[in-house]
């Protein structure tokens, strides 16, 4: 069903009212730029996972497809720079969509279909803890809080997301396991007469909750054992989106000015890289208000 991957369109930054570029790394860095129908992914070839991804989503046609699970590699790459099956095998890894199954599956049917298949292409996945929680759940169903928010302004929004990839991600069979991921909606909002550009930011954790030395220990015998690196349960926050972008190194450009939660930095007397954070429990957490 790829024989015309070469010919999708990928993210458009035009989509919502107000231009919105697809978050980038800094000049020089290695990146594979995938597109697919309705989202691009931004692929580390070193890391072997994506740095970025950007997907459109129109809520107002949104297809209701089933699921499918047809994995498969992308042809565009070399399979060593893309985390494959071989990863997920015989372990309790889950392969974690990036960009959510359902947000690029609108249009047409056929358009929707061929959406809903590039989901599965494994550069939109990364290998997250199987363990099913409510922060989890609040986390895949993010999306579906900023459209009904968004319902005003066309009903569409767009939604960056990747893991984290950090120099101390434990390796296992050649891969960092990421142990947070990121991901900022946007939308536009027309409250002051015109419209203005809205973001907000949030963070999944998978960090095992273990001590630095139990953590040491609890590692090298999983990957005696041929077991992936602990990881512990689902913490979802919402975050300044200042802090995305100092976590990942990524350029997001007006989207921090645009942030629901305002600034933080600023207001950081004890130097905590998490002071503002907000642990979101329930979707009575989101703030998609603007801060005075």
């Amino acid at each position: 069903m790829d024989s015309t991957i070469a010919e999708r369109a990928g993210y458009r930054s035009d989509f919502l009212a107000v231009p919105v570029a697809l978050p980038a790394p800094s000049a020089g860095t290695p990146v594979r730029e995938l597109s697919y129908t309705h989202f691009t992914v931004l692929l580390d070839p070193v890391r072997r996972l994506a740095l970025s991804t950007g997907v459109n989503i129109d809520g107002g046609s949104l297809y209701d497809l089933e699921r499918g699970d047809d994995w498969h590699l992308d042809a565009r790459v070399p399979e060593s720079e893309q985390t494959g099956e071989s990863v997920y095998a015989r372990n309790d890894l889950d392969r974690g969509h990036l960009v959510r199954r359902r947000d690029p599956v609108w249009g047409d049917r056929a358009t929707a279909m061929q959406a809903n298949f590039d989901t599965f292409a494994y550069p939109n996945a990364a290998p997250q803890a199987n363990d099913f929680n409510q922060s989890k759940e609040l986390w895949l169903g993010l999306e579906d809080h900023v459209l009904s928010y968004a319902q005003a302004n066309r009903n569409r929004i767009s939604v960056f997301t990747s893991p984290v990839l950090a120099l101390n991600d434990p390796l296992y069979r050649g891969v960092g396991i990421p142990q947070a991921f990121w991901k900022v909606a946007v939308w536009t909002s027309a409250a002051t007469g015109t419209s203005a550009l809205r973001s907000a930011g949030f963070v999944l954790d998978q960090s095992s909750q273990l001590t630095d030395i139990d953590l040491d220990d609890s590692s090298a015998q999983a990957l005696i054992d041929g077991g992936p690196p602990p990881l512990g349960p689902y913490l979802s926050y919402q975050v300044p989106v200042e802090d995305i972008e100092s976590l990942t190194g990524l350029d997001f450009g007006d989207l921090v000015g645009a942030d629901v939660m305002g600034p933080v930095l600023a207001g950081r007397a004890d130097g905590s890289p998490r002071t503002g954070w907000v642990r979101l429990r329930s979707e009575d957490d989101i703030s998609l208000e603007k801060a005075a």
